[in-house]
């Protein structure tokens, strides 16, 4: 009896072993999954996903053009925002130039608009299954102050609009966000 009672007892300590390992694992996997939220404007019909732990910013006071920002809650200097022009209605993405030409052209108004100091890195094109053209551009941006960030873009054109999603982070803290920054700039859509 004794004996029975001690498999019996060795049995639920494994058995709850299990559980709960299986437990952490399936927390774990949850939180690779569950680190980023999705955002859709029902006004412009775009979508993207973002960190979890980043909120939205009142963009009431903002320049023309930004309609939405969010910035981590923890890590100020971390931001996203996107940013809709107007471009002529029968102007493709490709019309604008190769994504060098426009991550070009970028520069050239950062560097009139501020005393930012941009340089590209990357400059490359994604077609989605809808066949929506998407310019995924990167930069390495000097400051004034001499501080350096590093930068993502994904610029799109549709129906007389250029929508451009910035992320931007500072440069010692880039080999930590890459991965889920290089994500967040992929999965915006149109």
């Amino acid at each position: 009896m004794l004996m029975a009672s001690l498999k019996q007892g060795a049995k639920r300590a494994i058995a709850t072993l299990l559980v709960l390992c299986c437990s952490l694992t399936l927390v774990a996997c949850g939180n690779v999954v569950g680190s980023l939220q999705p955002y859709s404007s029902g006004t412009y019909g775009y979508e993207f996903l973002y960190p979890n732990g980043w909120i939205p910013v009142n963009v009431d006071s903002a320049k023309t053009g930004v309609d939405v920002v969010f910035r981590d809650l923890v890590e100020y200097s971390e931001n996203l925002s996107v940013i809709i022009s107007d471009v002529p209605a029968d102007k493709s993405l490709e019309d604008l130039g190769t994504p060098t030409d426009v991550g070009y052209r970028f520069m050239q108004e950062a560097n009139q608009n501020s005393d930012r100091q941009p340089d590209l890195i990357r400059a490359d094109s994604r077609t989605d299954d809808s066949g929506q053209t998407y310019y995924i551009l990167e930069y390495q941006v000097t400051l004034p102050n001499g501080q350096t960030r590093h930068d993502l873009a994904t610029v799109a054109v549709k129906f007389g609009k250029l929508y451009t999603l910035n992320l931007s982070t500072l440069q010692d803290r880039w080999n930590d966000v890459e991965s889920l920054f290089n994500t967040v700039i992929k999965s915006f859509k149109l």
